[in-house]
């Protein structure tokens, strides 16, 4: 099975190894994992800053470096509800000329996944993947929750690992305040959400707590960020990060 890797930028920016961890999952599921290198931005943030032309520009690149593969993963529920919600949308009402873009456009949205709804639902891991011990919580970024319905499958995953204890938070569900730009136009909000968020995952692993876990690194970065201003040294790791077997910070 060939798999392209979507990297997003943040991963590619700020953590790289989220990227690598991601590949050696796929690639402990039998995979063929390609990385497509010309890959940027999936345009999500020009989308939601109403720049249209811009997220024309880049759901068109995207499209053309993916579609020709048959599974595309990403460890983001937030890039992958994009393409696969949002950019069969951005070509619906373009001029005849450019109706070739919405059939591709939907063509790759039923080809791309989420990471752990791709590990479970289908390449099916039934086995634990890494040695990873500890008792976390995770956190269901908005994006992926709502768009995709990624719910069940990271703790599935969680739940596969023999020395994992999952411990729930009180409103995981609810948004931590990142958003992309809702962060930057609205800080003191953000920052009031971040803060909720964060005494929530403080009383779900104030009992010996390891880590905090989730799926979208835009998220982790928020709460991590959040976290160190309370003066809370808690990892925050990705669920790839986890599933490979990552040593904690």
């Amino acid at each position: 099975m060939r798999v392209a890797l979507f990297v997003t930028c943040l991963v590619d920016l700020m953590r790289p190894r989220i990227g690598f961890a991601t590949i050696r999952l796929l690639e402990a599921a039998g995979c063929e994992v390609i990385v497509p290198s010309s890959q940027t931005c999936c345009g999500q943030p020009a989308f939601n800053a109403g720049d249209r032309a811009a997220a024309v520009m880049l759901a068109k690149k995207t499209i053309a470096e993916f579609e020709t593969y048959e599974f595309v993963v990403a460890p983001s529920g937030s890039c992958v509800d994009h393409i696969r919600n949002e950019y069969p949308g951005l070509f619906a009402d373009m001029a005849d000329a450019d109706q070739g873009w919405h059939a591709r456009a939907v063509a790759l949205a039923g080809r791309v996944h989420e990471l752990t709804d791709f590990l479970v639902n289908v390449v099916k891991v039934t086995t634990p993947l890494s040695e990873f011990s500890g008792s976390v919580t995770y956190h269901d970024s908005c994006r992926g929750l709502r768009g995709l319905g990624i719910k069940d499958q990271p703790r599935q995953l969680l739940r596969g690992l023999p020395g994992v204890t999952l411990k729930e938070m009180n409103g995981a569900e609810e948004c931590c305040g990142f958003g992309g730009t809702f962060s930057v136009k609205f800080g003191e909000l953000s920052a009031a959400i971040a803060e909720r968020k964060c005494d929530n995952i403080r009383a779900a692993l104030a009992n010996g707590g390891d880590a905090i876990v989730g799926g979208d690194l835009g998220c982790l970065l928020n709460i991590e960020g959040k976290l160190r201003r309370m003066g809370d040294e808690t990892p925050v790791l990705h669920i790839a990060e986890v599933l490979a077997g990552a040593e904690r910070d």
